[in-house]
């Protein structure tokens, strides 16, 4: 089942936000998040934010969705006022399945977005999707509508593995879809593997590493699997049905995956994900990364302006009786103080091929990077250059580099 989002201070009723976060909005970037909660059927590996047909209950549909989602972009333009973003650089319909609404009501939500805002002449607009969710004729109507890139769940060409992780699509089909996505025109096809699933075998993880390779996408996302706690796989593994993940297994997979990937052409520019050229780099997570503005969308979604980060209710139904009565569907926020901001800039910058710059560190941050550096942990070239920019191994062990930069 989803997990529990954080606690918070209240959010005004129209969801307004403090004058200072307003100032400056879109200075360092400006994205649209919109979540949609709908699944087919629930994998067992996942607590996101997802309902299936079953567990949904009633108050809400995807019948009536883009009409609620379309309900809260005009609240937040009157909480924008006025002090819009300049433009909105990327946008990115994640959950979920968006692929699950119809192709015309996924174009209706960014015709709305570019109504609002406006969309940069050079926008990037991404939707995720499972393999078995489009079609070439559904690929077309959202290449028509201004999509330009798309992520497919791919997770493994291997079906056993597909089969503990409660995968739908058959070991080719997600390929099969990447290249329908290509012939749709799409500019950014990216397929997703999850590597370390109990009983995936090397020559397994090889297997999907060529499949993604030979399907001619121009980006490639790799996640070592996390088991979450409420989830079915993690009850199967208490049960012992199953083993637990073994790091040793998941630092081999990585290795694997940087290996295959840039013999093939992929270079890394964040610690889980590889591109074939820049262009192909995902600029809405690098706007996440690089502490730029957005506007979640939907329930549960996240948002963040100037500062303030603010999250809305989980619950579809509970999400559009909300707006449905002109209230802001958000459930409670934080104001990031700048040791947070500090701390999260260091966090995900260190995350990115082009790294971090050492005089963004304290002395404590300082001497934690020679000491990462002498070990072998930062790039020396771009250490003696300003930057701490982890290495190989480094990336295996990126959380405890992170760990000796901070106070």
């Amino acid at each position: 089942m989803p997990g529990v989002l954080p606690e918070g201070e209240p959010v005004p009723r129209d969801g307004s936000l403090p004058a200072a976060a307003r100032r400056a909005v879109g200075a360092r970037g400006f994205g649209v998040y919109v979540h949609v909660p709908f699944c087919a059927s629930r994998c067992g590996y996942c607590d996101f934010n997802t309902y299936t047909a079953a567990e949904l209950g009633g108050g809400a549909s995807r019948e009536t969705y883009a009409d609620s989602v379309l309900a809260e972009l005009a609240l937040a333009a009157r909480v924008l006022g006025d002090a819009p973003p300049p433009r909105v650089d990327t946008v990115f319909v994640g959950g979920g399945t968006p692929t699950l609404l119809p192709a015309d009501d996924l174009a209706r939500i960014l015709d709305g977005i570019d109504r609002t805002w406006g969309l940069a002449a050079d926008a990037e607009v991404t939707t995720e999707a499972n393999p078995e969710s489009v079609t070439p004729e559904s690929l077309k109507t959202l290449r028509a509508a201004g999509y330009t890139r798309i992520s497919l769940g791919m997770q493994s060409a291997a079906p056993g593995v597909l089969a503990v992780l409660d995968r739908r699509h058959s070991a080719g089909r997600a390929t099969a879809a990447a290249a329908e996505a290509r012939d749709a025109g799409f500019d950014h096809v990216n397929l997703d593997l999850i590597y370390g699933t109990p009983g995936e075998t090397a020559d397994d993880f090889a297997a999907s590493l060529a499949r993604v390779v030979e399907a001619g996408v121009d980006h490639v996302s790799a996640y070592a699997l996390i088991v979450e706690d409420g989830t079915r796989l993690a009850a199967r593994m208490r049960r012992g049905e199953l083993p637990y993940p073994s790091d040793d297994v998941a630092a081999d997979r990585y290795l694997a995956a940087e290996t295959a990937l840039r013999a093939a052409g992929f270079s890394w520019y964040e610690v889980s994900n590889w591109a074939r050229s820049a262009a192909g780099a995902c600029r809405h997570n690098l706007l996440y990364w690089t502490g730029a503005d957005w506007w979640g969308l939907g329930p549960g979604a996240h948002s963040h302006v100037g500062g303030v980060r603010w999250w809305n209710v989980k619950h579809p139904s509970a999400y559009a009786a909300r707006l449905a009565d002109g209230v802001s569907p958000a459930l409670a926020r934080e104001r990031l103080t700048a040791e947070e901001q500090h701390m999260e800039d260091v966090m995900l910058r260190l995350r990115l091929a082009s790294g971090l710059p050492l005089d963004v560190l304290d002395e404590t941050g300082r001497a934690g990077a020679e000491r990462a550096r002498a070990g072998g942990l930062l790039d020396a070239e771009a250490y003696a250059g300003g930057r701490a920019v982890l290495t190989l191994r480094g990336r295996l062990l990126a959380d405890a580099v992170v760990r000796d930069l901070l106070p």
